[in-house]
């Protein structure tokens, strides 16, 4: 009986490490390209006038990123013989992964227009796991919702920088 409980615990840390670790390296690899691309290169744009003060995206993408990591390891909770659950850590990873690649688009290789190239399908494939996972969990799809709606903003801006600066 107390090496069942010692094996369901690891597995339940393994389930916590599935869900965050990814999302942590996600959001470093973001800050690598972005962080040293602020003062320089982005400031000299040209931006929107419903372009946010820099101080609110840290606040906005740590809130977003940690229910990622919580949405993510509802799903990785249920049981693995679940239907569709494949499908929706399937989708989920991919956008995550499209989520880093904009910041070295946009940023590292300054170019508003491939971060305009990654962004697009990386909201519609958030959109396609919010649908997969509430399928499966509607508290997970749910906290996905606040990471669809800035994602559209976002869209939107990288998309007038783009104009104003090609």
């Amino acid at each position: 009986m107390m090496m069942r409980k010692t094996a369901d615990r690891k597995r339940s840390w393994l389930k916590v490490g599935l869900a965050v670790m990814p999302v942590v390296i996600a959001l470093l690899l973001g800050q690598w390209a972005t962080f040293s691309n602020i003062e320089g290169w982005y400031a000299g744009l040209a931006k929107p006038a419903f372009n946010p003060p820099n101080w609110i995206f840290g606040p906005v993408w740590t809130c977003l990123y940690a229910l990622m990591s919580f949405a993510v390891w509802r799903i990785w909770i249920l049981p693995g013989d679940m239907p569709q659950r494949s499908a929706a850590l399937t989708s989920f990873y991919l956008q995550l992964a499209l989520n880093a690649a904009w910041s070295w688009a946009f940023f590292a290789l300054h170019s508003p227009f491939l971060g305009l190239i990654n962004i697009i399908p990386q909201w519609i494939l958030i959109l396609l796991t919010i649908h997969r996972f509430r399928l499966l969990d509607s508290l997970a799809a749910y906290s996905l919702a606040p990471l669809a709606i800035w994602v559209a903003f976002a869209i939107a801006l990288n998309f007038a920088i783009w104009r104003l600066n090609s």
